[in-house]
């Protein structure tokens, strides 16, 4: 069976990086900020969830996809991106769904339920 995007309630992109790349990180942060209406969180510095080294999570709408991950697929500047959609499955989502800019990153599987997200990692803008 297959799903459709009526399901999709946006998108996370999660840019990884270490402590050479913060600078890097930080200046991509700026851009997205300027260039885009999302919900760009801070750097991470640590493990979160299903991510195992530092990252920064940028939460937005499903229509806003088709600007803002071109953009990264140009602007991404050697980091690794993870592009998943938000939907009732958080394991999907970040496996079979996912869409990744670079190298892909070991997520720390276990984390993720097969269930949806809550409100605070929803779009609210972008």
């Amino acid at each position: 069976m297959t799903g459709s995007t009526d399901q999709i309630q946006g998108y996370h992109a999660h840019i990884y990086y270490d402590n050479d790349a913060s600078p890097i990180a930080a200046r991509l942060r700026a851009m997205l900020a300027a260039d885009f209406s999302a919900d760009i969180d801070t750097l991470i510095g640590g493990e979160v969830g299903p991510h195992p080294t530092q990252q920064m999570p940028v939460l937005f709408r499903k229509e806003a996809f088709q600007h803002v991950v071109p953009w990264l697929m140009l602007n991404r500047q050697g980091l690794n991106i993870l592009v998943h959609p938000l939907t009732n499955d958080e394991y999907d989502d970040h496996t079979s769904n996912a869409l990744w800019l670079g190298v892909p990153v070991k997520l720390k599987l276990d984390t993720l339920r097969r269930a949806g997200y809550a409100a605070e990692l929803l779009p609210t803008t972008g």
